[in-house]
């Protein structure tokens, strides 16, 4: 495959020529993109060297058809890999600048993009850096998640660039995974054309008085990429989403509710005749028995408040054990013990095909751009999903989705 290697200012930089290597030995062609700060780190006749082809680095440069390298490129390449990816060059990205050669053949492209981030501790953890990250992976931009460990400033912690051979891996499963989905998927319909998807996501808001309420720490990451992911198969998706700071999916019809009964009720209206019904939102588990009309005061001498809670309606269950069911119905799982076992029983109480189990102990997981999972289904066995961006797990879901849709398909056939 053809591949465009953007290098840009970090010292990681420094391991860009051995990347370049990898990827060679793995069959790819490719050629190298340098941003100025990058070539202060290693320069454009080492990567020459290894590459192969000459280093381009000028945004307007005579030498390309028309002046306009950044096209040439971008059509050239099979895939974009940034690597390292500075905090400058993802802050650029995701305001959308073009004001050199490599963002803007990132701008020019259809073609998908991958970014290995390097940078430093604090820079990594930086909220602003967090939500450049977070806007490119809703932008379908593929974010390798940085390495832990010392630094060249000195510090030690998450922010360093992956390794030339973990990145090489990735790509090679990222193509291969293109080609084994590429004999059955139609590229205008998709393998989930014609099916409707019903996805929750984000917390649920349980309100105590008009100026407080119950919820949790969901941020909703997780059932928005699935919702993009199931889009990008061809399939009709409903989005029911309590309150996220998130932007909506481009061609997904968004239904925002607030507490578990008005999810309840969205979802009951929208599993009606769906395919499939994913319940990824946090739903809280109780809500306050009798909500005050008005603010509630402190009360002098008293130390204590107190709130009767009642039970909220389980949404997983009604809808798995419903008169209505969907053909496929899946359950997310988050838990801080007793993991496995809490995951089997969940599965079986509310007659899900799968349980997505996440283990949240220690504060894991909820607001992260990453997540880990195990896959529980009802034959028994258990498929592990390794640490990744949240976009690539939901896409790893949906591979087990599939599968469940085929063996469906499979036993309707056998009971006919």
């Amino acid at each position: 495959m053809n591949i465009v290697l953007g290098v840009s200012g970090s010292i990681a930089a420094y391991k860009s020529p051995d990347l370049v290597r990898r990827l060679r030995e793995a069959g790819h062609e490719v050629r190298v993109v340098m941003s100025r700060g990058g070539m202060s780190f290693v320069t454009p006749l080492t990567l020459q060297a290894v590459s192969g082809y000459p280093v381009v680095y000028d945004l307007l440069d005579p030498a390309h058809e028309a002046g306009m390298g950044h096209i040439e490129l971008a059509r050239w390449a099979d895939l974009i890999l940034i690597a390292p990816a500075s905090a400058n060059l993802i802050s650029r990205l995701a305001a959308g600048s073009a004001e050199d050669l490599l963002s803007a053949i990132v701008l020019a492209t259809e073609k998908p993009v991958m970014l290995a981030p390097g940078m430093n501790r604090l820079m990594w953890a930086n909220p602003f850096v967090q939500r450049n990250i977070a806007a490119l992976s809703d932008a379908n931009i593929d974010i390798l998640t940085p390495g832990s460990g010392a630094q060249a400033c000195g510090e030690v912690g998450l922010g360093r660039m992956p390794e030339p051979l973990e990145i090489r891996d990735h790509v090679t499963a990222f193509f291969q995974e293109l080609e084994n989905h590429a004999g059955k998927i139609d590229e205008d319909r998709g393998p989930l054309f014609g099916k409707k998807v019903v996805i929750t996501a984000g917390p649920t808001v349980e309100e105590i008085d008009p100026v407080r309420y119950i919820s949790n720490y969901s941020s909703g990451k997780m059932g928005y990429a699935l919702a993009n992911v199931a889009k990008n198969l061809g399939a009709e998706v409903q989005l029911v989403s309590g309150p996220v700071a998130l932007p909506s999916p481009a061609d997904v019809n968004l239904i925002a509710v607030k507490s578990a009964d008005e999810m309840m009720q969205a979802v009951k209206q929208a599993c009606n005749g769906a395919d499939l019904f994913i319940a990824a939102a946090a739903v809280a588990d109780y809500r306050v028995a009798d909500r005050a009309t008005e603010k509630i005061k402190k009360r002098d001498g008293s130390d204590e408040l107190l709130l009767k809670l009642t039970k909220n309606p389980d949404i997983l269950a009604t809808i798995a054990k419903g008169p209505a069911r969907p053909t496929l119905c899946v359950g997310f799982a988050a838990e801080t013990n007793d993991i496995e076992e809490n995951a089997k029983s969940k599965l079986q109480r509310k007659n899900v095909d799968m349980i997505c189990l996440n283990d949240v102990s220690g504060g894991k997981v909820f607001g992260a751009a990453d997540n880990e999972m195990l896959l529980f289904k009802r034959d028994g066995s258990i498929t592990p999903i390794a640490k990744a961006d949240k976009r690539i797990v939901a896409e790893k879901i949906f591979d087990a989705i599939l599968e469940l849709f085929s063996q469906s398909d499979r036993d309707i056939v056998n009971n006919s």
